[in-house]
């Protein structure tokens, strides 16, 4: 009987098959999955900006860069092989519109650009990214079959 493991705001956590991952809540923060398709387990981060640089401290959970690092770290200690990890994410989204748009403001789109390059930096492939958009999104992440499901208010649900 598999158990569905929620993660919270600045959060992440792992799961073994049959349990599944879920966020809710994903605006311009990124829901980022990072699974071992072999062993069948893996984690999900709901991080809400894009790097910790220049931070006080605080919640290292909350940027893409420190919360792939304790994620990954963790995924690893479970048995996981660097060389197999697979990655997809959803969210993104500019939630508000500001005059002028200035890039600072573009949260959502810096948070996937800074989520991307970490994954590169881990050499850890991108299968699906599902970013941007005006909307928010709840994902549920099965670690043993590597299937996302995107559930959006007025855009529908699907699965990747």
């Amino acid at each position: 009987m598999s158990g569905i493991i929620t993660v919270g705001m600045a959060d992440f956590k792992t799961a073994k098959s049959p349990d599944l991952l879920m966020t809710a809540g994903l605006g311009s923060c990124i829901g980022i999955c990072v699974y071992d398709p072999a062993l069948k387990l893996g984690g999900m981060a709901h991080i809400m900006l894009p790097t910790s640089i220049g931070s006080q401290g605080g919640n290292p959970m909350k940027y893409a860069d420190t919360a792939l690092e304790l994620m990954l770290r963790q995924i690893l200690d479970m048995g996981a092989s660097q060389s197999r990890l697979k990655a997809k994410i959803a969210g993104g989204a500019q939630m508000f519109s500001f005059p002028g748009k200035t890039p600072v403001l573009k949260i959502g789109d810096r948070n996937a650009e800074a989520v991307e390059q970490e994954l590169k930096k881990h050499r850890i492939p991108l299968l699906v990214s599902d970013v941007g958009g005006s909307f928010g999104r709840t994902i549920h992440f099965n670690v043993a079959t590597g299937e996302l499901r995107i559930r959006t208010i007025n855009h529908g649900e699907k699965v990747v």
